[in-house]
């Protein structure tokens, strides 16, 4: 009987060659016609919808018995699946969608795969820089089939964060959270950069392009694939919150190291506090 990495390997030959063509559907789009989901700034094209359309049959096809979470099918049923022991491919075929609608080439796809709900395989791939990072459980990180690291970074004032701020203007609750949390980070670090792609984001903390990433108020689609690559370059994973972190609805610090990622949940602790404290008074004197 073969064994679960086995079995992982034979998981990781078969979808990669999938993922591979799907990027085709990104490069070759000529006109995208974008439709909004709930919000303004939630999009969607026919090409995200065609991507998971085309990975899901095909898993379907080849492993029958396997699950699957995507993004827009669980969109298009306003409800996410709860996380079984079975093999589970877990999809988003667009990440970075509003990047990609202008043109910018900060987009990728990703696949992860969880057994057991552990995370097992990663894969993320930006075809228009052509590169491909990928993980196994306990068998390191790549890009393009090299090995890679992180940064090594273990000081928050020599560190370059990635925090998607956006997500601050969904509404009321995450502006407060994310504003309070950069006032607190803003004067003791090195820079911050907001990619507009979660995936990407935890995959260049993976190779040290930058030396931590932050998203809060996520979905499995943006941690499965990335998160893997992540801890297996030798980086360090967190709830933002101190809290064990979910992976069906995470929120996120990812980081070079121990070390730094210690570091940012100290502060962002504070960051906190400051902004319990003052919802509190705000509620007290309100009339």
């Amino acid at each position: 009987m073969a064994s679960t990495k086995d079995q992982v390997h034979e998981y990781y030959d078969f979808i990669l060659p999938l993922v591979l063509q799907a990027g085709k559907v990104l490069t070759d789009a000529e006109q995208v016609e974008v439709e909004f989901k709930k919000d303004i700034w939630d999009l969607v094209t026919v090409h995200d919808r065609k991507i998971e359309e085309v990975l899901i049959q095909s898993i379907k096809d080849k492993y029958p018995s396997h699950k699957y979470i995507g993004e827009e099918d669980t969109e298009s049923k306003k409800s996410t699946p709860k996380l079984t022991d079975d093999p589970t491919w877990i999809i988003d075929p667009i990440d970075g969608t509003a990047n990609f609608v202008r043109g910018m080439p900060i987009t990728g796809i990703s696949v992860g795969l969880t057994i057991n709900k552990e995370q097992w395989l990663g894969i993320v791939y930006n075809p228009y820089f052509n590169e491909l990072f990928t993980a196994i459980k306990g068998e390191g990180a790549f890009l393009n089939g090299k090995r890679i690291h992180t940064s090594g970074c273990k000081e928050i004032a020599k560190s370059v964060i990635g925090y998607e701020i956006t997500i601050a203007r969904r509404n009321e609750y995450y502006y407060n959270l994310y504003m309070y949390r950069l006032k607190h980070l803003m004067p003791i670090i090195q820079g911050i950069r907001s990619l507009g792609c979660i995936i990407l984001g935890l995959c260049y903390v993976a190779c040290g392009r930058t030396d931590a990433y932050q998203c809060d108020g996520q979905y499995p689609w943006d941690l499965a694939a990335g998160g893997l690559i992540l801890t297996e370059a030798g980086g360090h994973l967190v709830d933002s919150f101190g809290k064990d972190l979910d992976l069906m609805e995470p929120n996120f610090l990812g980081g070079a190291t121990k070390e730094l990622v210690d570091q940012y949940m100290e502060v962002e602790r504070k960051a906190d506090e400051e902004r319990i404290n003052a919802d509190e008074l705000k509620r007290k004197f309100s009339p």
